[in-house]
């Protein structure tokens, strides 16, 4: 029997399924990539492969219905996500979606970072670094979100102590980080309200349990990052500094 000793089993090349490794170059989602396979459009070293799950290297040579995949530079954008729009590619009702305000632009398959409801605006990411954007989603030092949110009341002391301690609904825990009251009229009211998770319709469902209707939702900030004054339906990319701050790390100084 021939033993592979420890250093040569260290040094093979890791091996990732197919269309993981398809979307990881940003060439297509994961599903649009696993249907590219199935329909035997993709060849791995000059071989058609009808399985997604295939174990492929990161380096393998990659085509796909004869035209090399190669890994994507990496892209990070913030837009300004305007109401009524659906943070998916495709919808089944045919409603517009979000990849609407990137029509025109020169760019390989993107991915939204977390979402925001149909009804909900603001400040929403994109990427094809799933790295980073895990990080920015689920990362130990994964950044806050805060929200700017109208209400259809004034708000008292009482319900902003609730609404940071908390309810359950649904068998999740809904809670706020912190809510502050920012502007107050005798039948509504706009509440800052900073989230350090994201649960599905999160603060509509955490104010709904009080019995208080959401009027208007944006998110302002993730993190350092802010909303400031992109227009509605825009989209810039970010810089070095935000990418770095975003996933919690520290920038290098210039010239490193």
């Amino acid at each position: 029997m021939v033993r592979t000793s420890p250093s040569s089993q260290h040094s093979r090349p890791a091996t990732h399924g197919l269309a993981r490794v398809i979307s990881k170059r940003g060439h297509a989602s994961r599903s649009q990539a696993e249907a590219m396979v199935r329909e035997g459009r993709v060849a791995v070293d000059g071989r058609i492969v009808t399985d997604p799950e295939a174990r492929t290297a990161a380096g393998a040579a990659i085509t796909v219905d004869g035209s090399p995949v190669e890994a994507a530079a990496k892209i990070h954008l913030m837009l300004n996500k305007p109401r009524g729009l659906v943070t998916t590619r495709n919808d089944p009702e045919g409603r517009r979606t979000v990849y609407s305000c990137l029509e025109g632009l020169e760019l390989p398959h993107v991915a939204p970072v977390g979402r925001l409801d149909m009804a909900s605006e603001g400040l929403l990411l994109f990427t094809n670094d799933t790295v980073w954007a895990n990080a920015v989603l689920d990362g130990p030092g994964a950044p806050l979100k805060t929200y700017h949110v109208k209400i259809d009341r004034p708000p008292d002391d009482a319900l902003v102590a609730a609404l940071q301690r908390g309810v359950k609904d649904a068998g999740e825990h809904l809670a706020a980080r912190s809510v502050r009251s920012l502007r107050e009229g005798v039948r509504n009211a706009w509440l800052e309200i900073v989230l350090d998770e994201g649960r599905n319709r999160h603060i509509r469902r955490l104010l709904a349990a009080f019995g208080i209707e959401t009027l208007r939702l944006v998110r302002v900030a993730i993190g350092p990052l802010e909303l400031g004054t992109l227009a509605k339906g825009a989209v810039r990319p970010l810089t070095a500094e935000e990418i770095a701050a975003l996933a919690g790390n520290t920038f290098p100084p210039q010239g490193r």
